[in-house]
């Protein structure tokens, strides 16, 4: 099982870190080259603040999963922390169980939402991109967080160390360097 949660992660990852740096490097191109263009040549890209937007769509839902995966995201401790070794297992069992359920469900409510996009044939104004090709990365994103949590759950379930994420065990982590 663990070899298979090895493989999930690791695949997951890559996509996570491809994505999101291709984004955000692509974002930075187009804004530079925009306003290069804007203020020497008095032309503005017509398409930079769409395509800004779309890139911005994917660096929020996968980087949302990345979060998830690093041990990053927002959790409410101010009770958990007074709680024992068992109470906090427990919770974050339950914790991980609730929210990659959670998860798997916005993923399919985005996806029928992808599905309706396709259905209309909207196209995005400046591009001419059908945009359920570029909202398609919100289920997929959804789905990566699901699934990280749902590897926590596993690890949890299956280790007596509390496991924030596939490679992320509570105790490790360092309330200096900007916590959780």
């Amino acid at each position: 099982m663990k070899y298979l949660l090895s493989k999930i992660s690791f695949i997951t990852e890559k996509i996570e870190k491809y994505v999101v740096c291709f984004s955000i490097v692509f974002m930075m191109l187009n804004s530079t080259a925009n306003a290069i263009g804007r203020y020497f040549f008095n032309q503005s890209i017509f398409f930079a603040e769409e395509l800004n937007q779309f890139l911005i769509v994917s660096v929020t839902f996968i980087g949302f999963a990345y979060a998830v995966r690093k041990g990053r995201n927002i959790r409410m401790t101010a009770v958990y922390d007074v709680l024992n070794h068992t109470a906090k297992k427990v919770i974050s069992i339950l914790i991980a169980a609730v929210t990659a359920m959670l998860m798997f469900f916005l993923a399919y409510l985005a996806f029928n939402y992808v599905l309706e996009l396709k259905e209309i044939n909207r196209l995005s104004p400046a591009l001419q991109i059908p945009v359920y090709l570029i909202y398609s990365i919100i289920p997929l994103g959804l789905a990566m967080a699901g699934i990280q949590y749902f590897i926590s759950l596993i690890m949890n379930l299956t280790h007596s160390d509390i496991y924030l994420s596939y490679e992320i065990i509570e105790s490790n982590i360092d309330p200096d360097e900007g916590g959780i």
